[in-house]
């Protein structure tokens, strides 16, 4: 029997889907990100379902809709439906192991089948990164020393030598990993996660300065979006103009920039460690959720648009996996899928209960969709008016907010920015998608439906009762 791959997770945090050199983006640098996608295949229609931190990595960990897993908005609750991936893999005589960002777990070290983790973040005041940090530059103190949010839009060069962003700080952790804390005699499962594009935006000055003297492109504003009448720092709605906006804007891609030049010789380790172990290999690039980054007058994410629900998903493996090179897709996909596909490519067993599917076969030209339809949602965060539930298929995207009953409809393929609302325009469409999402939730609990027409519930939680968050 061939040995086992190793399989590599690295994710970003808050990346939109559309800040990839290789998406067609005009300004931000990322050559090494999109090798894996030159050399694999990008998925351009990749999707959080849930579009937030806590709900996004719990779908990720279980492979499940948040109608499934039980979590629909940014709450902390156990994981209580089993196993998640890292376990799956564990079980599977796998080396389980995390280094950076966590997957917002709850309670926040509980392990949920990692063999170990280091914890390295831009907010946790104790953990690894921060403790070490305060060590390297005692009395600056540290991230918060920058004096940025960590939600908000201001930017500033990072205050610190490069070697002490959490950035660079998280690849070198990965490094020792493979060089010191690697078990040979078994296959490996790496997440390498990072805090970076999230805020606070505070890329090395290089990076920012790169950004801040070449053009950028403006927000996407749609016909139908109207500007709040004030906004703070950090305000969901927002009207950036001027220098705040190139200034978020460049602080932005400065951080994705540097996440990618760091990638380069983490990428050759792992691949030299495959190879001395004879092994093949996997690697899966995404992200959470993306940013609105100013788009129709929204900041940061838990909205159904592009901006916020789209995510870079890149999968490259090694000659073994028959992955047709420089493949793209335009099929709805999500993070949801990455479990099964992570399992399928192990030779492991996927447990019974997934609403993701493996892109083995699409990687490998055997199919061209798993699904038909993909479902968003999120219950409300910044406000009741945010809540909303979705459908796409790859080009046409319905959004229906359940305590305004507005509707939205965009076509993806002439429209890609969101800015035409067609709902009103073409009815029988929307009457389509809205027959599909009532379809689509006509048992949850909330009461979002009679089976005939949408409802406003009379509560929307975070928590879903009666499946998987209840124990």
């Amino acid at each position: 029997m061939p040995a086992r791959p190793n399989l590599l997770l690295i994710m970003t945090d808050q990346h939109r889907g559309d800040s990839l050199s290789l998406a067609g983006h005009p300004a931000v640098l990322t050559p090494n990100i999109d090798a894996l996608g030159l050399e694999g295949a990008h998925f351009q229609r990749a999707y959080a379902t849930c579009p937030s931190c806590i709900p996004a990595r719990r779908a990720l960990l279980t492979g499940q809709y948040p109608a499934t897993n039980g979590l629909g908005g940014f709450v902390g609750h156990p994981i209580t439906t089993a196993p998640t991936l890292p376990q799956a893999l564990h079980d599977a005589g796998y080396q389980t192991e995390l280094v950076g960002r966590t997957m917002h777990q709850e309670p926040p070290y509980q392990r949920y089948g990692y063999d170990h983790m280091t914890h390295g973040s831009s907010y946790v005041p104790q953990d690894v990164y921060a403790d070490w940090l305060a060590e390297q530059a005692p009395g600056s103190g540290g991230v918060r020393g920058a004096g940025l949010s960590f939600n908000g839009w201001t930017a500033r060069p990072w205050p610190l030598a490069d070697h002490l962003h959490p950035t660079a700080w998280i690849v070198e952790e990965g490094k020792r990993f493979l060089r010191h804390a690697r078990d040979a005699s078994c296959p490996l499962f790496l997440t390498l996660s990072f805090y970076a594009p999230h805020p606070p935006l505070v890329p090395p000055a290089f990076y920012l300065d790169r950004y801040l003297r070449v053009p950028l492109p403006d927000p996407y504003l749609g016909e139908w979006a109207t500007p709040p009448a004030h906004h703070l720092v950090d305000s969901a709605r927002v009207n950036l103009r001027g220098e705040a906006l190139r200034a978020a804007r460049a602080g932005y891609y400065g951080l994705i920039n540097h996440v990618d030049d760091q990638l380069y010789w983490f990428m050759q380790e792992f691949i030299g460690l495959c190879g001395r172990e004879g092994r093949e290999w996997l690697v899966v690039f995404t992200s959470d959720h993306g940013e609105m980054l100013g788009d129709h007058y929204y900041f940061r994410k838990c909205e159904p648009y592009e901006g916020s629900a789209r995510i870079p998903l890149l999968i490259r493996g090694s000659s073994g996996f028959g992955i047709n090179t420089g493949m793209t897709s335009t099929a709805p996909v999500c993070l949801e899928d990455v479990m099964p596909t992570l399992l399928d490519a192990a030779g492991a067993s996927i447990p019974d209960g997934l609403d993701g599917r493996s892109l083995l076969p699409l990687l490998r030209g055997e199919r061209d969709r798993v699904r038909d339809v993909l479902p968003g949602e999120h219950a409300p965060c910044y406000s009741k008016e945010q809540a909303f539930h979705s459908l796409t298929d790859g080009r046409w995207k319905y959004i229906w907010r359940p305590f305004t009953g507005a509707e939205q409809l965009f076509d993806l393929e002439t429209d890609p920015g969101e800015c035409r609302d067609l709902a009103a325009a073409q009815p029988d469409a929307t009457a389509h998608w809205r027959r599909r999402l009532i379809d689509w939730l006509h048992d949850r609990p909330e009461g979002f439906t009679d089976g005939a027409r949408l409802i406003e519930p009379r509560e929307y939680p975070g928590i879903i009762s009666g499946v998987g968050c209840t124990a």
